[in-house]
């Protein structure tokens, strides 16, 4: 077995990728801190060609060297908006036909691997902060909660990490349809 170059990966431009098919799903970042955390969901946001990154309420935007940093430059390739007011996002999605889920330990949340999914239907999933999670007001907005499930003594992933699990299950379970 050989590790392949950079030049074997056969990674398309960031035109091709603006042009590319997208997964029929958005993600939206409620009060992210962690500039890192940002620059990690843009990475894997365009591993997986999701539509378009919400940033909402104290989430810092692009460009900044501490997002791009983490990013490498999916900043770039990834559409985003900057939308104070994540209820205001929920509810546009909603108008869209978006069926949007937070991603929270919640009564009646669905375990991931249990969610189902149409092929007609686009999707949004909100991740909210690294300490106090996604705020009540927002899951009330939501049409229901994800859960990751989790089986250790802590109950807590990092945001980023959280939100490549929910992108890699969503995009398997997307992909297959």
């Amino acid at each position: 077995m050989r590790k392949l170059r950079i030049t074997e990966l056969n990674r398309i431009t960031p035109e091709e990728f603006k042009a590319a098919r997208k997964l029929p799903l958005v993600v939206i970042l409620d009060d992210i801190r962690s500039l890192h955390n940002i620059g990690s969901v843009f990475r894997t946001s365009d591993a997986f060609c999701i539509e378009r990154i919400y940033l909402c309420g104290i989430t810092a935007v692009p460009p900044h060297p501490e997002i791009h940093k983490t990013a490498l430059g999916a900043e770039f390739t990834v559409d985003w908006k900057y939308v104070k007011n994540t209820v205001d996002v929920i509810e546009e999605l909603k108008q869209e036909g978006y069926m949007v889920y937070s991603v929270e330990q919640a009564e009646g949340s669905v375990m991931l691997h249990e969610l189902v999914l149409e092929r007609d239907k686009k999707y949004a999933v909100v991740m909210g902060n690294e300490v106090k999670g996604v705020k009540q007001g927002v899951i009330d907005h939501s049409h229901g909660c994800v859960e990751i499930p989790q089986y250790g003594t802590k109950h807590s992933l990092n945001v980023s990490v959280a939100a490549g699990i929910v992108i890699w299950e969503i995009f398997n379970k997307l992909r297959f349809l």
